[in-house]
């Protein structure tokens, strides 16, 4: 399990900051400095990021925290160490700390109201459909059933799925994913 640490501004230098959320999430305001892999990526920018961590520590962000521990945890797994950021950049922003954003870049809902929004839509459509059809009740199990394997499991298919949309993808001016890898490990 990972601890959770609080950073302030003035340490950030000494830590190399690495955003696992998805490039559209990233591009509507990051931790100054951050790099973006994408915490379905973290295996395959295990070199590169294992080449960071030997310089100095990683520190580990997303939205709120969760999805920064769970890429903690995936690290740990790899031999790599690394530390999450307490409250992930809502909190960072919420401190009154800066957050660089790309001119222009839109700012997409958090992964996780994406997916509450879509979660509670397709249970309101089962519902409404249900009313009509009573067959059509099994959507919004099986959306249930999903939510309950996705609590116990700490994975999210949905998520895996939302994150493929185009406002989650990274924007035009976006560093593409192999210059960060080489950018890390430079």
């Amino acid at each position: 399990m990972t601890t959770p640490v609080t950073v302030a501004p003035a340490r950030l230098a000494e830590f190399t900051v690495v955003d696992v959320r998805t490039p559209g999430e990233f591009a509507g305001g990051h931790v100054p400095g951050a790099y973006n892999i994408p915490l379905d990526r973290l295996d395959e920018a295990a070199s590169a990021l294992r080449t960071a961590a030997a310089r100095g520590p990683l520190l580990i962000v997303c939205a709120s925290g969760a999805r920064s521990a769970k890429g903690c945890d995936r690290l740990g797994t790899l031999g790599i160490e690394a530390l999450s950021l307490e409250g992930g950049t809502g909190a960072w922003a919420a401190a009154g700390h800066p957050v660089e954003r790309p001119a222009g870049a839109r700012t997409p809902w958090p992964m996780d109201r994406q997916v509450r929004l879509t979660a509670g839509s397709l249970v309101v459509a089962g519902f409404a459909a249900g009313l009509a059809r009573p067959s059509a009740h099994w959507l919004s199990g099986l959306v249930g059933a999903g939510l309950v394997f996705s609590a116990v499991t700490n994975t999210c298919a949905m998520a895996a799925l939302l994150a493929r949309l185009p406002h989650n993808r990274p924007g035009a001016g976006a560093v593409p994913f192999e210059e960060t890898l080489l950018r890390l490990a430079g």
